[in-house]
């Protein structure tokens, strides 16, 4: 069909229907790329779409080719309704405005009015007007006097209870007392203005009152120390607040101070006098329960210790007491003298920065200088009473004791400390006069040692009285590093004395004597010395003499041992002889060396041995340690064995010499030729004789292991 429908056209409608179709492929082609390049993520595309999808559009042909139709005809639908509303619209814009034009013409009329009442009316405005100003003016004023009124003058009422003897110290007092002086500090203020009068009758009023807030407060408190019991916990809290508060007149407040310590002086005092004898000036005051201190006067330390155990009692009671009255967590007594030196510049002149703890120590040592003047004289006379040098010298630890502990309660400076100072001095020139007394009876009486040589009594009690005096002192509060150099002056005169006077007795004895009596006296000192550290100085020395005596004895006994056994005389010929033959040829010439000498000295070593450790130990019976006796006679016979080895090795080198000369006569050749040999000094002996010559060894057959078995 194509190609007979090609045929029927001709060459110029071929042309015309190939551009129709190429123009409608061509608007297809448009219209495809314009819907494939549509981005269906444009927000308008999917309102589209939406809509569409709300009116339920089925996609047919048929409404395909009217959707376009149906549309405009709603759109022209809407834009008619529109025009109709705005048609509405104008009507009534016109009738509004002619509404406008009547108002205008009302408005008009009404201002006309008011202007021309207005102008009637301006003098009564402006007057009125001017009052109201006036007004406000007044009320402002009467406003700032009130306010003034309520902060710079006080009312009648407080005023009273400011001033008035007869209303009572409480927390309003206080308030009204701490508000005048805020009014003082504020009219400070006044006083930079142009017209300063006012804020000096101000200052001046407020001073005044001030002055009289503080006489009232004064007087108060002098009723109230009277009969204050500073032993009672609950103390009124507002004695603490009013002496804070008083600390601000510092004059006020040390006098306040004065009569305060001279009150607790005079309680304190009779406490004392109460507690020694169990009576007071007060019977109110006495407890028969309690046994009076004088009780046990007849011992001193006990006296001692129960007065200074009360003196130290009272000044802890009394300080705690005053602790809780005059110191404060927040410092305030501190602050208000500080305040109180401002306001009194005389005050603090020459005075330092207030310190509230010095304030306290000094306020304890004045309330208690009356017990230390009493404490210190009845001290005193129990000490001086005392014969006892052990008891004065345990009393002056005991007062360094307590000196020590309230040092650290009042400091170094107090009355107190100044009494128990006082009080360890006198007690101890007592002692050292006690002790120069008995120095003189030892010098009087140690004429001799005893018999037995054992230590003299009087050394024996002066050790039994040192050992009191070293514990009564180790127990003492003196510093360690001091401890040997304080106690050095006691060992002077009380041990050094004795062993001195000892020294001197040995020097008149013999040996041994002299040196088991030294050894008995110094290791009895040297016992009683060893538990104390602070003695290591004498102790020292002690050894020194120990160990000369000791070196005396081994020497006596190591003589012994050669005297005895028979071998002094031997070494005595050998020791100046030495190694050489020429020396030791001379040994058989020797007086020791002849057959009948030596063969009596081996008899005799012989008779000694057996009981030789117990003969040398008899010589030592007085010496009061045995384990020393045993170490002295061990030590002297080491060295006697000693001095036997070396006769021993001297008698076996001669025999071998002996040995060796004999040996050569017989195997040496040339019979015709004559040998000499020197045995003795000058000595010509024949090679004949040589067989007559006697082995000294056989003679003096034991040997220094045998020795050393028998002597250990």
């Amino acid at each position: 069909m194509t190609s007979h429908t090609s045929q029927e056209y001709s060459a110029d409608d071929e042309d015309k229907l190939e551009g129709v179709v190429g123009q409608r492929f061509n608007a297809l082609s448009n219209q495809l790329t314009g819907v494939l390049s549509v981005s269906y993520a444009d927000s308008e595309i999917r309102d589209a779409l939406r809509l569409l999808d709300l009116k339920n559009v089925q996609n047919t042909p048929d409404l395909r080719r009217r959707l376009r139709h149906d549309l405009q005809k709603e759109v022209i639908d809407c834009n008619s309704s529109i025009v109709q509303d705005f048609g509405q619209v104008a009507e009534q814009l016109k009738r509004i405005g002619s509404t406008i034009s009547s108002l205008n013409a009302c408005c008009e009329n009404m201002r006309r009015v008011v202007a021309a009442a207005r102008r009637d009316n301006a003098p009564v405005l402006d007057e009125a007007s001017a009052l109201l100003t006036q007004k406000e003016e007044l009320e402002k004023k009467s406003r700032l006097l009130d306010a003034f009124n309520k902060h710079f003058v006080l009312p009648e009422e407080e005023l009273m209870a400011l001033t008035s003897a007869t209303e009572a110290i409480d927390a309003h007092f206080f308030a009204v007392l701490a508000r005048t002086k805020q009014i003082y500090a504020d009219c400070q203020v006044l006083l930079g203005s142009e017209n300063q009068r006012l804020g000096l009758e101000l200052m001046d009023q407020s001073s005044r009152q001030l002055n009289s807030g503080y006489q009232k407060l004064f007087r108060w408190i002098q009723r109230e120390f009277k009969i204050l019991d500073l032993e009672n916990p609950q103390i009124n809290a507002f004695i603490r607040r009013s002496l804070r508060t008083l600390a601000e007149r510092p004059t006020l407040f040390e006098s306040c101070l004065d009569s305060f310590s001279q009150a607790r002086e005079h309680v304190l005092t009779d406490g004392f006098y109460s507690a020694l004898t169990g009576s007071s000036t007060t019977d109110q005051d006495n407890d028969p329960t309690m046994k009076p201190i004088e009780f046990h006067a007849h011992d001193t330390l006990r006296y001692t210790g129960d007065i200074l155990a009360w003196a130290h009692s009272a000044t802890v009671s009394e300080r705690e007491s005053l602790e809780s009255l005059f110191i404060s967590e927040g410092d305030e007594m501190a602050k208000g003298i500080r305040a109180g030196r401002q306001s009194e510049p005389w005050s603090a002149m020459g005075g330092d920065v207030f310190d509230g703890r010095k304030a306290l120590d000094s306020l304890v040592n004045r309330n208690m200088t009356g017990v230390a003047r009493a404490l210190r004289q009845r001290i005193e006379q129990a000490i001086h009473s005392q014969d006892d040098p052990v008891t004065i010298y345990k009393t002056v630890n005991l007062i360094s004791f307590y000196r020590v502990t309230l040092k650290k309660l009042l400091g170094p400076d107090s009355f107190i400390m100044e009494s128990l100072s006082s009080l360890e001095d006198f007690a101890m020139r007592q002692f050292e006069a006690l002790q120069n007394d008995q120095t003189a009876t030892i010098q009087a009486e140690l004429t001799q040692a005893p018999s037995d040589l054992s230590i003299p009594d009087i050394l024996d009690e002066t050790l039994t009285q040192l050992k009191a005096l070293m514990k009564s002192y180790e127990s003492s509060l003196t510093p360690v590093d001091s401890r040997e150099v304080d106690f050095k002056p006691i060992l002077s005169q009380t041990l050094k004395p004795v062993l001195e006077a000892c020294d001197s007795l040995a020097e008149s004895l013999q040996l041994p004597a002299s040196s088991i009596f030294l050894l008995n006296c110094y290791i009895a000192a040297r016992f009683t010395l060893q538990p104390f550290d602070f003695t290591q100085s004498l102790i020292g020395q002690i050894d020194r003499i120990v160990s000369s005596s000791t070196g005396n004895l081994i020497t006596y006994q190591h003589a012994f041992f050669l005297h005895v056994s028979g071998l002094h005389p031997l070494l005595t010929a050998l020791t100046p002889l030495t190694d050489s033959d020429e020396d030791l040829v001379k040994v058989h010439d020797l007086a020791p060396f002849q057959p009948s000498a030596i063969t009596e000295a081996s008899q005799t070593l012989d008779e000694f041995l057996p009981s030789a450790l117990m003969d040398a130990s008899e010589n030592l019976k007085q010496l009061n340690n045995s384990g020393l006796v045993g170490d002295i006679t061990s030590e002297a016979a080491d060295r006697f064995c000693e001095d036997f080895e070396f006769v021993e090795a001297r008698l076996a080198t001669v025999d071998e010499m002996v040995a060796a000369y004999e040996d050569g006569g017989t195997t040496g050749s040339g019979g015709d030729e004559e040998e000499e040999s020197e045995i003795g000094s000058g000595a010509k002996v024949q090679q004949g004789e040589k067989k007559d010559l006697i082995l000294l060894r056989n003679l003096y057959p034991r040997t220094s292991g045998e020795i050393r078995v028998l002597l250990s």
